[in-house]
Formats: structure tokens, sequence, C-alpha cells
């Protein structure tokens, strides 16, 4: 299982700590040691501890983002049936 932590303030000016949010991730590294990442946007931190089992390409880095960059997630968990969401 990997690991995930974040940080999100209220108001809109408050900044997220970056050594506040590494340091929580390091806490976790047990749970993800194959990878770690993090995204900074003003008030929302999130970061995420890699355990690679089934996609060990780059591509499953975290935290993932859309297409035009709007939408961040990090995500714990399996998707059984990506091969029939993938067609």
């Amino acid at each position: 299982m990997c690991g995930i932590c974040g940080i999100y303030h209220l108001e809109q000016q408050r900044l997220v700590d970056e050594s506040l949010l590494k340091s929580m991730a390091r806490i976790i590294r047990h749970r993800g040691p194959d990878d770690e990442g993090f995204h900074l946007d003003s008030n929302l931190g999130l970061g995420h501890q890699r355990l690679s089992i089934i996609d060990l390409s780059p591509q499953g880095r975290q935290p993932m983002t859309n297409e035009d960059g709007r939408f961040w997630i990090v995500f714990n968990g399996e998707i059984y049936n990506y091969p029939e969401l993938r067609q």
C-alpha cells in the first residue's frame, strides 16, 4: 500500500509549509519506498509515497493531474478493470 498525506488551509492566502509536508511524507515512507511525489499550490499541498506493484513506469507517479493541470489527486488503491477502462 502507498502512503498519502496532505495539507489544506481554508484561508486562500495561507501558504503550505513545504518542509512540513515533506516531513509528513518521510514519516510514512515505509508505506511506499519506491518513489515519492509532491504538489504544492498556495494553500494546498499533496504528498505521495509510492509502492510500485503493477505499473512500474513513471506514468504511475503521483500526485496526478488531468490533461490541463486543473485537478490534482493522490490515490491509494487498485482499479482492477483497468484494461477494460483503457479501451
